[in-house]
């Protein structure tokens, strides 16, 4: 492991320890609660998609799936990288705020990074406006992984540009064929619970391709 990514680390996880406990617990918990944050707005983006074009509710459709997609990936990566934990790895560095992960859950890149960086940069592509929510989100998430000593600083920058650049990929990739479905299923031949899955769109709201 590279020595100033290493000491970078140390630094890191030794100011987490200076810091009062109602900012270690909110590090601890802030993960979590920004995973449902973004499961959130996936939901909030789908039912606001449902009177936009097909094509809008296509890609609001494709985000999560995106993330997803993102998430094994990196999961691959991972398995091939096979990186010891830093709470493991790094020596004479400060014991982390959360429990070490066990040996074989690899540290190369962060999950956690890679679902935020994936769900920002989706949920931007929803709308535009989005993106100063969540890239300041995606951001504190992948820093808290650091924060509580269970990733390099490299694991969750990787992360998040690898999610980032995954789900973007996939997107651009099957809008076209996602919107001929979202079509389909709001034709009038659909079963009516699909039909109201999908939404239709409000008149006067321009059907964009």
């Amino acid at each position: 492991m590279d020595f100033k990514d290493a000491e970078l680390y140390r630094e890191i996880t030794d100011f987490a320890h200076d810091t009062p406990r109602w900012v270690q617990r909110a590090a601890e918990i802030g993960t979590e609660a920004g995973l449902l944050l973004f499961a959130a707005l996936f939901v909030a983006m789908w039912w606001r998609a449902r009177g936009d074009s097909a094509r809008a509710f296509a890609i609001a459709a494709l985000a999560p799936l995106a993330t997803a997609v993102a998430y094994v990936c990196s999961e691959v990566l991972k398995s091939v990288v096979t990186q010891e934990r830093p709470c493991r790895a790094v020596p004479d560095a400060t014991a982390p705020l959360s429990a070490c992960p066990p040996p074989g859950d690899w540290s190369f890149p962060s999950n956690h990074a890679t679902i935020a960086g994936a769900a920002a940069l989706t949920l931007a592509l929803t709308r535009r406006i989005l993106l100063w929510l969540t890239a300041p989100l995606a951001l504190l998430m992948a820093f808290s992984r650091v924060f509580v000593g269970v990733h390099y600083p490299h694991d969750v920058a990787a992360g998040l540009a690898f999610g980032a650049l995954v789900a973007l990929t996939a997107v651009r990739l099957t809008t076209r064929p996602a919107t001929r479905l979202a079509e389909a299923m709001r034709g009038a031949g659909a079963p009516a619970f699909v039909r109201w899955l999908t939404g239709q769109e409000r008149s006067g709201v321009p059907h964009r391709h």
